[in-house]
This record gives C-alpha cells, sequence and structure tokens, in this order.
C-alpha cells in the first residue's frame, strides 16, 4: 500500500510535465524539433459554396491554415459534383487559372470572393442552397483532407455573416 501514493504522485507529476513541455513548444515558435515544427499542420475554416447560378459551373471559398514550421502546396482539388475544380489567382482584377497554391509555415491560403478562389466546372447536378458538397484537397506533402462545403444563398458573404 505504500507504493501506489507513491506512483500516483510520480504518474500525476508526469502528466504535469508534459502538459507543460506541450504548451511551452506549440506556442513558442522557436524552431524546436519537436513534433509539428518541421512539418505542415492543415486545417480548413469557412468553407462554402455560393448557390451557383449557372447550371454549369460554381464557386467556392476557404481558408487553409498552416500552424506547422514547414510550407505545402495545395496541388489538386476534386469533387463528386463536379467534372473538374480547377484554382484561379485573381490579382488586378485578372483571374488567372493556376496549378497549385503554396501555403506558408505559420501562415494561410485564403480562397474568398474577389480573390483566390475554386471553380466547380462541368456540375453534374446544380448544387442547391441548404446542400452540403463534399471537396477532397490534395497537398505536396500532406495526406489530403475532405472538407463538407455548405451551399449558401447566392448573395451570401461571410463578411456580413458575422
Amino acid at each position: 500500500m505504500r507504493h501506489r501514493p507513491a506512483l500516483v504522485t510520480a504518474g500525476a507529476a508526469l502528466a504535469g510535465a508534459l502538459a507543460l513541455a506541450g504548451c511551452s513548444g506549440s506556442g513558442s515558435g522557436s524552431g524546436s524539433s519537436g513534433s509539428g515544427s518541421s512539418k505542415a499542420e492543415l486545417s480548413v475554416s469557412g468553407p462554402y459554396m455560393p448557390q451557383p447560378v449557372s447550371a454549369d459551373m460554381a464557386a467556392g471559398f476557404l481558408t487553409i491554415a498552416n500552424k506547422g514550421g514547414a510550407e505545402d502546396e495545395l496541388t489538386e482539388v476534386t469533387s463528386d459534383v463536379a467534372g473538374q475544380v480547377t484554382m484561379h489567382s485573381t490579382m488586378g482584377g485578372a483571374m488567372r487559372e493556376k496549378n497549385s497554391f503554396a501555403i506558408p509555415a505559420h501562415g494561410q491560403l485564403v480562397f474568398k470572393s474577389g480573390g483566390n478562389h475554386l471553380m466547380f466546372e462541368k456540375l453534374k447536378h446544380q448544387p442547391k442552397q441548404g446542400q452540403t458538397v463534399t471537396v477532397k484537397l490534395t497537398f505536396a506533402k500532406s495526406g489530403p483532407l475532405t472538407v463538407e462545403m455548405p451551399v449558401k444563398s447566392a448573395t451570401y458573404n461571410p463578411s456580413t455573416g458575422h
């Protein structure tokens, strides 16, 4: 019975030390060799598709955040709702199709109305407001991410929706 309290105390101390190490390592940005510092850590937020006004084409928007210490690259986007999904940049009012987009370390890639965006072409059916479209994002280094993209009204603008 004497050994049990010592083991519990040692276990609690170890758990506390690990929790502290996890906190200091994740927020320091010191470039330490802890997990996540040498690879991309990708997550997606704010995905949406305005209800398409065209029967064969739609746009899509989302933000990909990279909390990791290494750059990655979005290389392909696919969806079961479209025959093809292309990526576009918009600079100075001119739209250009791109084969990939860099996602900087400790940064983000933003697809928004009037800027970078996804184009869903050759729609197999016209998504309607309230439905969800499944999108697969493929990266150069990280594993693929599957995103559920809600279909919003044709005039939806997230800057006014928050």
